[in-house]
């Protein structure tokens, strides 16, 4: 069950890792949050694994938006 889990949170990493560096770049930086919403992905997937972390990023995905909130939102 650790192999599958480190797989997912690998394979997850890396594709957020793609999307930083390829897609990222290209947009207009519009980051209402620090940390990034890529990096605080990525932060949660390491502390709680692919599960809980990657739902922690979508969560975190689905607040950013111009009524959201902003300013300093760690994992928690």
């Amino acid at each position: 069950m650790k192999f599958l889990n480190y797989l997912f949170s690998s394979l997850l990493i890396a594709l957020v890792t793609i999307y930083k560096r390829v897609i990222s770049p290209w947009l207009i930086p519009a980051c209402r949050y620090t940390p990034t919403c890529s990096e605080y992905m990525i932060e949660a997937i390491k502390k709680y694994g692919a599960l809980k972390g990657g739902w922690l990023g979508l969560k975190r995905f689905s607040r950013c938006h111009p009524w959201g909130g902003h300013g300093h939102d760690p994992v928690p």
